[in-house]
């Protein structure tokens, strides 16, 4: 088998969730744009994917999501055409309700959070993909008050609720990949150890990002490697270094994120020792080459692809 039908190349939309992009001022333009013209907007999109050289596409949050290109297209058969006609695969797709989802005891919200699910699994499974990655909820901010602490029974409410997650998705065709979204009980070393420790194998599997894991103060290839098996998808960033550990965990902590990634490359994650920590492992999938918010998404991710072929493909095979 070739490498390149080993490791698979693809991009999160996420990636042109920038201002300068689309050439206005602000992130609430790009939606109104998005709202206003959505054919124009879902068109320069997939156009700017197939340009960059990657074959894959991940969806995450609105205006980038799978109810968005439906709406914008009219079916899921016309999306996947769409999709088909310049020679990409939805090879993914991210369900960030979790984080917002308050408290994980209450069934009510439970049962919410499963209904869509389901919806969006069958979505993915009508366009030809079988992952869902998923964002875990984010921890609270260092010394807040009442404290919540991440121990080992909120981590245990949050393991079973992951798991009956990962079995319903399982049904529909769909495996769960739970994110290592910095900043939430799913990034840090500890944190990831103890959720894959009390998650089952067999439903809920990994989406490691390795630019959160730096931000979030630990390696990447040393975490991956202790749940290599897990690994089922992988975000592909890079991170200036860790954030620090007093930061505020609010609704903007997406945006304070950004200044800690750089291009692929220019940050702290060896990549030799990754590719090889992959090829050891015997790692076949999805890479998604992830920048949050590029101004120059296509030429960003044709460079990274770039160093991924000269650099890492050759120590891969």
């Amino acid at each position: 088998m070739a490498t390149g039908d080993r490791l698979r190349f693809g991009v999160d939309l996420v990636t042109f969730f920038h201002a300068g992009f689309w050439g206005v001022d602000s992130d609430d333009a790009i939606v109104a744009y998005a709202r206003a013209e959505p054919r124009a907007f879902w068109d320069k999109i997939l156009d700017s994917v197939q340009a960059s050289g990657v074959t894959g596409v991940e969806l995450t949050f609105s205006p980038f999501n799978w109810q968005d290109a439906i709406k914008t297209y009219g079916s899921v058969d016309a999306f996947a055409a769409e999709l088909a006609k310049r020679g990409l695969t939805l090879c993914s797709g991210f369900f960030a309700e979790l984080e917002a989802a308050g408290d994980f005891a209450d069934p009510e919200a439970q049962r919410a959070l499963i209904d869509k699910a389901k919806r969006y699994a069958d979505f993915l499974k009508a366009c030809g993909s079988d992952i869902m990655v998923i964002g875990a909820p984010l921890r609270q901010t260092l010394g807040a008050q009442p404290v919540q602490f991440h121990d080992f029974d909120r981590a245990k409410v949050i393991a079973d609720f992951l798991n009956r997650l990962g079995a319903t998705l399982y049904a529909r065709g769909v495996r769960l990949a739970l994110h290592t979204e910095a900043h939430s009980i799913f990034a840090a070393a500890r944190d990831v150890d103890l959720m894959m420790l009390l998650t089952d194998p067999a439903y809920v599997h990994m989406c490691p990002d390795t630019a959160h894991i730096i931000v979030a103060g630990s390696d990447p290839v040393q975490l991956v490697d202790r749940h290599h098996e897990r690994m089922i998808i992988a975000h592909w960033k890079d991170a200036i270094g860790p954030m620090p550990a007093d930061t505020a965990i609010d609704k903007h902590i997406h945006d304070r994120h950004r200044p800690y990634f750089c291009g692929f490359g220019l940050g702290r994650v060896d990549w030799p020792a990754w590719i090889r920590l992959l090829r050891d492992r015997a790692y076949e999938g999805w890479a998604i080459l992830e920048l949050d918010a590029a101004p120059d998404p296509v030429r960003d991710i044709a460079n990274g692809l770039t160093l991924v072929r000269q650099a890492l493909l050759p120590i891969y095979r």
